[in-house]
């Protein structure tokens, strides 16, 4: 597929084109099963534990200078057992819990068959990056677990970078890397708040958003140009814009002509 005006595609990684929230709905199952069966914890328990650990990961800052992602997350672990159950700390049963959700939670993130099949068809006629947040560590390691480095000319980490998405920064460094303008661009994320108003702020040509709910909200901000409901709804949605940018240079093809 060849787009005028169009030379790149730039996706985000969680909850795009990989499932992270179900993977680690799976993850933290595996967690309150184990503390109930070999550690003799109540469901109730084991449960409060891990609504506490994600309540952290939720308002997690990391700055990889001053502790590693690893001590950091076994931390979140060892502070909500605490906080759950009193007595001393259990470090030991903290970095145990940790290993087994990181591990279950990398076993279940996949690349979807078709989503595979999509991205190597439209790496047929355009560029394709992938463009995360996050911890070095943490997102190289998804990375490695889904393989997906085959399906993209360049893949960038913002905890690689000086700045994240929604910093214009990043995204400029993006465009040079595949040598392109920002004008022929478009960022796909399921984020608002960074793929959305990053793009915006970019000065991508387009934005669009992979909003999974059954409604979208009325008071959308920032404002995408493009909605869709699975990523595999994207190529319809390059079409579209190909197609109204061959209307739009017919248009004005005409207006030339009768000048």
């Amino acid at each position: 597929m060849g787009l005028h005006g169009v030379k790149a595609v730039f996706f985000d990684l969680d909850n795009t084109l990989i499932d992270t929230a179900a993977a680690g709905r799976r993850a933290i199952e595996e967690v309150i099963s184990a503390l109930q069966s070999k550690h003799h914890y109540g469901e109730e328990e084991a449960r409060a534990i891990c609504d506490k650990v994600q309540a952290k990961l939720l308002k997690e800052c990391h700055d990889p200078a001053k502790m590693c992602i690893t001590d950091l997350r076994i931390s979140h672990w060892e502070e909500a057992i605490q906080e759950t159950i009193g007595g001393e700390a259990k470090r030991d049963l903290a970095a145990e819990c940790y290993y087994l959700w990181k591990t279950t939670r990398l076993q279940h993130l996949t690349l979807a068959e078709d989503t595979r099949g999509m991205l190597t068809e439209l790496r047929k006629g355009l560029r394709l990056l992938l463009l995360t947040n996050g911890d070095r560590q943490t997102q190289r390691e998804k990375i490695e677990a889904c393989a997906c480095q085959p399906y993209f000319d360049a893949i960038v980490v913002g905890g690689e970078q000086k700045e994240e998405k929604p910093a214009p920064s990043i995204f400029h460094y993006c465009c040079d890397l595949l040598g392109v303008q920002p004008a022929e661009c478009v960022m796909v994320g399921d984020s608002l708040d960074t793929d959305i108003q990053g793009g915006l702020n970019a000065g991508l040509k387009a934005t669009v958003w992979l909003n999974k709910a059954v409604t979208t909200p009325v008071d959308t901000f920032p404002v995408p140009h493009y909605i869709i409901s699975s990523v595999l709804d994207l190529p319809a949605v390059l079409q579209k814009m190909e197609h109204n940018i061959n209307a739009k240079l017919g248009t004005d093809h005409m207006a030339s002509s009768n000048e």
